[in-house]
């Protein structure tokens, strides 16, 4: 007797759950509200969403490079723009494959878009002559004309990572590939000042983590406030 009282019991709280919550997952799933690719990357994370108020850092380190196109290529060549930048070198055989796959995403979304674009600057120019850029370039399949690979004088670079944007790089022959460097994406607006967002404690974040899932969805987030600015 008291076993059939519990089946009874059980079978009313499920009753009770289907009318509540099943009306629901079917409007959740008619208004296309279900759980996506992109949400489940978020489980897990800690996000801190932007308010739509970017911090500015101050004006981003003046440079005058070399492309792969053996075309000179500044800031002022990007003047209006928003872009992203980067330090990398093509040989790279730990970060940088996964720094590449990250700025592929962001071209991809921005792609078409003439107020927008990537620098990515060498920090092995000895080896990274304009045509290996060019080719790392058709490797990768880079469509954007917007996106420049730099190479140039060896010091200046380093200099210009290190001292002008303060993203470490340098020479390592104990690591892998014999240069070690961040891992970070600086973000510039049209008028030439690097922005960021806030972290959850009010802080600026100033980089991007171009290694990281959250770090490239947030700079994305970031490009499109700027665009509109």
């Amino acid at each position: 007797m008291f076993k059939n009282k519990s089946y009874i019991g059980i079978s009313f709280i499920i009753l009770i759950f289907g009318i509540y919550a099943v009306p629901k997952i079917v409007d959740r799933i008619s208004n296309g509200e279900v759980v996506k690719g992109n949400r489940l990357d978020n489980v897990g994370l800690k996000t801190s969403k932007s308010d739509g108020k970017l911090i500015t850092i101050g004006p981003a380190p003046k440079f005058e490079l070399t492309n792969q196109d053996n075309i000179k290529v500044s800031n002022d060549t990007y003047k209006g723009k928003v872009y992203v930048l980067e330090f990398f070198f093509t040989t790279c055989p730990s970060i940088c494959p996964k720094m590449n796959l990250s700025m592929l995403e962001i071209e991809k979304t921005f792609f078409g878009n003439p107020n927008f674009g990537i620098v990515s600057i060498t920090i092995d120019p000895k080896h990274d002559t304009p045509q290996v850029l060019k080719d790392h370039a058709k490797l990768l399949g880079v469509k954007s004309s917007n996106w420049n690979f730099l190479t140039g004088d060896k010091a200046t670079i380093m200099d210009l990572s290190n001292k002008g944007f303060n993203l470490y790089a340098g020479e390592n022959e104990k690591v892998s590939g014999g240069f070690e460097h961040s891992g970070l994406f600086a973000l510039i607006d049209k008028d030439g000042n690097i922005r960021c967002r806030k972290d959850e404690f009010g802080n600026p974040n100033i980089y991007y983590d171009g290694l990281d899932k959250k770090g490239v969805r947030d700079i994305q987030e970031d490009i499109k406030i700027l665009l509109a600015e």
